[in-house]
């Protein structure tokens, strides 16, 4: 049992899927989707669209995404899995849940395939999720305070208030609890970080045979 858990704990840290390895299982699902003359759509969330549109990671664990035809895509992306040494749910779809019924989706900056359309979710709607999920890091995932500050920078936003009116645009204020409150006063606090504040203190040189009473040890 124990060694399971060690070997779980081993997957979860690794390098998990790079820009590259995303699009090249994107382009063998276009391949297969045009065999069966199929047009997929996928819309890509969380880290995917963090990767993918905006450069703001090296990798992400796996692919959330929702995608139709569905059938046709959790059959594909098994079989893409196989040829690619992939784990086979490196697609899924658990990103469910956090789907808000006013969303908005765009094709900028993301690959397009002959059968294939990637969109993911805006700026703004994206940041509404990743505050909705409010994950701390943890072996498996680094959470979420990273990408609602690079999201809350690249939209310019000056305080809290500003992402929590969008967060409540999308989802309502009867929704957001007081995680998503706290982990963006947290993500402000670290933009609003500078080098120096982040630098220790540098040791006081004391001259030979200073009282140490006279010494400032704060």
């Amino acid at each position: 049992m124990q060694c399971g858990i060690m070997k779980r704990m081993n997957n979860l840290k690794g390098p998990g899927l790079s820009k590259e390895t995303i699009l090249d299982a994107f382009s063998a699902l276009n391949e297969k989707f045009e065999q069966q003359g199929v047009i997929g759509e996928v819309c890509v969330f969380g880290g995917t669209a963090m990767v993918l549109a905006f450069n703001a990671r090296l990798s992400t664990h796996d692919v959330d995404a929702i995608f139709s035809p569905t059938d046709v895509f959790r059959r594909c992306s098994v079989t893409v899995a196989h040829e690619k040494g992939l784990p086979e749910d490196w697609l899924n779809d658990g990103v469910k849940g956090f789907v808000s019924g006013k969303g908005m989706l765009t094709t900028d900056d993301l690959p397009q395939f002959a059968n294939l359309r990637v969109t993911r979710p805006t700026a703004e709607y994206l940041l509404a999720m990743k505050c909705m999920a409010a994950r701390a890091p943890g072996y498996d995932t680094q959470g979420d305070r990273q990408d609602i500050a690079f999201l809350i920078k690249h939209l310019q936003l000056k305080d809290a208030e500003s992402a929590i009116a969008i967060v409540e645009e999308f989802y309502g204020p009867s929704r957001i609890l007081p995680k998503t409150q706290f982990m963006i006063l947290e993500a402000f606090e670290q933009l609003h970080k500078t080098p120096e504040a982040a630098q220790p203190r540098p040791l006081e040189v004391l001259e030979p045979n200073t009282p140490l009473d006279n010494a400032d040890l704060r």
